[in-house]
Formats: structure tokens, C-alpha cells, sequence
């Protein structure tokens, strides 16, 4: 009775040969099981042996991503087990469409999913900057678009339909967006500079032009900045691209340079005496590299004299309070040698000249 049940035929198969189907996908199955347990201890025990991180980060990536892995194993195993059935050519052809689909989608989703955990563990923690994993979402969409419509293309292609005049229509369409919107992709190029090129970063204080601020945001069309009256600075990516920016952020020390100027009536040797003075003052402030102080100029009511000096931090904050400092104790020394700082005056000259 079990051996007339397993001859029975249901579409052109016996039920025994649809119980060896089953079978065989459960070997396979089993398998694979096997194989994936023996070669995550492999390569689990050959990281542990190596000195670099690299294979520790890939161990760690391919555990975390093997499920969508074997969801290609299991399909390509389903697919060997029933090509053992007899179908008609046109079922045949349908289920090696449908098949081939899959394997498609999940080989691609597998490999996107490695190339992205790579990207955001590797890159990002080895740059260490929060803007980048802003930045490293738009590059993902924009990567993930690019490759499921050529995946969508490839499966159009598979399922017999010419796509000769799809992709001529693609390539036209494509022409006369880019045509349209010349100014969008501009910026969008303009943000992959910034992206990998990295002229300034988020928090970074920036002069463009004459526009001052600090980089708060950076978008796939604008960047905006934070200006020092509180208000928001929004530039397009490519008009920064395009222009001369001061990264002052960048800067490992500040060079100084500024001015006063005494009165006319100030003796030689107090004249020598404040190149020596100024220099005291700076030499005695921390972070601070004394440079020069030279008696430069004689001005219309005032000799001038210039200092120029290094402030060992791009803070900006440190910079304003070390000059604030050397202000104070200059007015404080000047005012105990009596000496004079220099205002806008006028000396009038009287004659007492009879005119003939």
C-alpha cells in the first residue's frame, strides 16, 4: 500500500520523487549547518592567532550578516534539490526566472550589507568624527539606489524583456535631468569633495568671504553655519567648493600682530625701554611665543610701535583673553612710568607776528 502511495504521479512526479526532493533539501540543509558552524570556528580561532584587528572586525562582520548568507546558501540548495523533477519547459523557465531572482536579490543584499558594516566600522571609528556617519547615510542611499537599479535592470533583462529601449530612454531622461538640474548635482558633487576630501568638518570655524561662523550642518545641497551674532549662515556645497575658505580651526598656533602708539612727547629712553616691557609681558603668559615689538612708525600724532606675537591654540576664546591680558598689563605698566598711550590730536601754532 506505502509503495502504490509513493508511485502515485502528480505532474508528471511521483510522490517518492517529491520525497527525495525533500530529503535532499534536508541533507543539504544539514550540510550547510556543518559547514557554516566549522568555518566560523576557522576563522574565529585564525583571528584570535593574528596580531591585527582587521580579521577580528570581518569574523565579527560575517556572524553578524551570515543569516542573509544563508537565506542564498538555503535558496541555492532548494534549487538544486528540485531541478530532479520533471516540469514542463515553460514552468522550467519560470522557476529558473523566479530562482535566479532570488539569488540575485540575496547575493546583492549580502554583499551591500558587508561593504556598509565595513563602512561604518571600520571608516568612521578609525576617522572618529560623528559628521562623517551624517555624511556616510547619504553616500549609502545614494549607493543602494545605484545598485538595485542595476539589479532591476539585470532581472528585467533575465525575464526576456528588452530593455534596449529602457535604458535608451534612461540615458536620454538622464541627459535632460542633468540638464535641468545642473546646479543640484553640482552641489551633490560638491558634497562628496567635502565628504572625502574633508576641507572642514563639523564645529570647524570658518571665514568665507566676509562671512564668519561655525559648521553645524553639512547637507547634500547646503552646509550651514552658525554665525557669531547667532544667526544662520546657509552657502550651497558648491559655492564653498568654489571659494577661498579660512579654516581656523586647523590652525595648531595663531600668529598675533598689533598696534599702539605713544605720545610725541615721550622720552628716548622710555621709547627703548617698551620693546623690552612688552616683551616681558608676553614671555610670562602661558601658551604664549614672543616674536618681535619694534618701535615701527612715527604717525601723524603718535610713534607706533608693532608687536607681533603666537598664541599656542586655535581657540579663539584663549586668543581675545591673552590680548586682553597684554592690554591690561600695559596700561598698568605705562601708567607707573608715565607713559602716555596716543589719541587723535591737534597742536595749533600761534604767532604773535604783527602782519605789515
Amino acid at each position: 500500500m506505502i509503495n502504490g502511495f509513493l508511485q502515485q504521479t502528480y505532474l508528471s512526479n511521483r510522490v517518492l520523487d517529491y520525497l527525495i526532493v525533500v530529503i535532499i533539501f534536508i541533507l543539504l540543509v544539514i550540510f550547510i549547518q556543518i559547514i557554516k558552524r566549522l568555518f566560523l570556528r576557522f576563522i574565529t580561532a585564525w583571528a584570535k592567532k593574528t596580531t591585527t584587528t582587521i580579521d577580528d572586525k570581518f569574523v565579527k562582520a560575517f556572524e553578524e550578516k551570515i543569516k542573509t548568507f544563508l537565506n542564498l546558501i538555503y535558496f541555492g540548495a532548494f534549487y538544486i534539490s528540485i531541478k530532479r523533477l520533471a516540469m514542463e519547459p515553460q514552468i522550467e523557465h519560470f522557476f529558473n526566472i523566479f530562482v535566479t531572482t532570488l539569488l540575485i536579490f540575496f547575493g546583492i543584499r549580502f554583499l551591500l550589507s558587508i561593504t556598509i558594516y565595513g563602512l561604518e566600522t571600520y571608516w568612521l571609528k578609525k576617522e572618529k568624527d560623528k559628521s562623517k556617519k551624517q555624511a556616510l547615510k547619504g553616500i549609502i542611499t545614494i549607493l543602494k539606489f545605484i545598485v538595485w537599479s542595476i539589479v532591476f535592470i539585470v532581472v528585467l533583462d533575465n525575464l526576456g524583456i528588452k530593455i534596449s529601449t529602457l535604458v535608451a530612454g534612461l540615458g536620454i531622461g538622464g541627459i535632460a535631468i542633468a540638464l535641468a538640474a545642473q546646479t543640484v548635482l553640482g552641489d551633490l558633487f560638491s558634497y562628496f569633495i567635502i565628504f572625502f576630501d574633508r576641507p572642514f568638518e563639523i564645529g570647524d570655524f570658518l571665514i568665507v568671504g566676509d562671512f564668519k561662523g561655525t559648521v553645524e550642518y553639512i547637507g547634500l545641497k547646503t552646509t550651514r553655519l552658525s554665525s557669531l551674532g547667532g544667526e544662520q549662515l546657509i552657502f550651497s556645497n558648491q559655492d564653498l567648493t568654489n571659494s577661498r575658505i579660512k579654516n581656523y580651526k586647523r590652525m595648531n598656533q595663531r600668529r598675533v600682530a598689533f598696534q599702539f602708539g605713544v605720545t610725541y612727547q615721550t622720552g628716548l629712553i622710555k621709547l627703548k625701554e617698551i620693546p623690552k616691557i612688552v616683551e616681558n609681558i608676553i614671555t610670562k603668559i602661558p601658551e604664549t611665543i614672543h616674536s618681535r615689538a619694534h618701535f615701527a612708525s612715527y604717525g601723524d600724532y603718535s610713534l607706533n610701535f608693532e608687536v607681533v606675537y603666537f598664541v599656542l591654540s586655535n581657540d579663539y576664546k584663549k586668543y581675545m583673553d591673552i590680548q586682553q591680558e597684554i592690554n591690561f598689563q600695559l596700561k598698568d605698566i605705562f601708567e607707573k612710568k608715565k607713559i602716555e598711550f596716543a589719541y587723535p590730536t591737534q597742536t595749533v601754532f600761534l604767532s604773535n607776528e604783527n602782519p605789515k
